[in-house]
């Protein structure tokens, strides 16, 4: 990985259409809103598509906090195939200073959409209770153990399906 980039040179580079745009977040999550002119590749299938890189100069990795979007940098960087200059986004789509585009855009078929629905699972007795709530559809996920000393939270927040 060349390491990260942040808003001004993302506009420069597309501006120029200077590199390839890769979000790794689910489709669902790319077609509710990313960055103009990037293409989707999930994360879980990247190491299935990598070679599509090949021939690229640059490749710019994208997620919703930059986290996630570091270790796609990463895989791409690692790929025998691939000799051109790999970056992360270092702010996320969170801190996207541009526009963003709805709609499929260029994604590809890299993985699934799970759809709008929401599963819930409660279980409400004694100490150790704990509720989950999986919105499939905005890649979330919440666990809580709502009563007792072990009440502990987890936000899956940062993977590449979390809403911006």
């Amino acid at each position: 990985m060349d390491g990260e980039i942040g808003n001004e040179e993302m506009r420069e580079l597309l501006d120029a259409d200077g590199a390839e745009i890769i979000d790794i977040r689910s489709p669902a999550a790319f077609r509710r809103g990313h960055i103009p002119g990037s293409e989707n590749v999930p994360l879980p299938s990247l190491v299935d598509s990598v070679e599509q890189f090949d021939d690229a100069e640059r490749v710019v990795t994208v997620c919703p906090k930059g986290k996630s979007s570091v270790q796609a940098a990463r895989l791409i960087a690692s790929y025998e195939g691939f000799d051109g200059r790999v970056e992360s986004f270092e702010p996320g789509l969170t801190g996207w200073e541009g526009g963003f585009e709805e709609g499929d855009g260029a994604a590809s078929d890299g993985g699934t959409d799970e759809g709008a629905g929401a599963e819930t699972t409660h279980a409400d007795e004694g100490a150790g209770a704990e509720t989950t709530h999986a919105d499939e559809g905005a890649g979330a996920e919440t666990t809580h153990a709502d009563e007792g000393a072990g009440a502990e939270t987890t936000h899956a927040d940062e993977g590449p399906d979390a809403p911006f």
